[in-house]
């Protein structure tokens, strides 16, 4: 192999590594950004809002959305797409346990994600072969309060956008 050979090789090696390093940082670049649009609302969307006065906590919802038979102790609501009965969106909240109680619950996970009202959390997506689903998870004042929107995976692109929504607009009230 000549050294022109070595240097051309080598000059291709760099450029194919630059390329590739620029498409990966503009693949994140674009999910990131995708994430951070998604707060705008879903157009010709007529909204309601759940308001669940036992816990305090209020969601948008889009109106066309068939609420679930409610528990007992009322403390959240199923939702059902009127398109789709596999697509839900839950909220519930619990009174947290004291730590006396619950002594093996120090696992602390780092907030992710902010309310619209400024409410740290949890925003997790778990994308299954069959499930998928977006939770949201709050505490404050000694509850725990839970949002989750959820399809078969294979619709879950369609919703996400209307899910991270409405787990943005989610609110403690005081």
């Amino acid at each position: 192999m000549s050294t022109t050979t070595v240097k051309t090789c080598s000059f291709k090696q760099r450029n194919y590594t630059k390329i590739q390093s620029i498409a990966t940082k503009t693949a994140l670049l674009l999910s990131l950004w995708s994430c951070t649009t998604s707060s705008v609302p879903e157009p010709n969307v007529t909204w309601d809002t759940y308001v669940n006065s036992r816990y305090g906590f209020e969601f948008p919802y889009p109106n066309d959305w068939n609420a679930q038979p409610k528990g007992i102790n009322n403390d959240g609501i199923v939702l059902v797409s009127p398109k789709n009965n596999s697509v839900e969106i839950r909220a519930w909240a619990a009174n947290r346990l004291p730590e006396s109680l619950a002594p093996n619950s120090t696992t602390t996970i780092n907030p992710n994600f902010k309310t619209a009202e400024g409410v740290s959390g949890v925003l997790l997506v778990e994308i299954d072969q069959q499930l998928s689903s977006m939770t949201l998870s709050l505490t404050q004042n000694e509850i725990e309060y839970h949002w989750q929107g959820r399809s078969q995976n294979q619709e879950f692109s369609d919703y996400y956008h209307l899910f991270y929504y409405i787990a943005y607009q989610y609110r403690i009230r005081d």
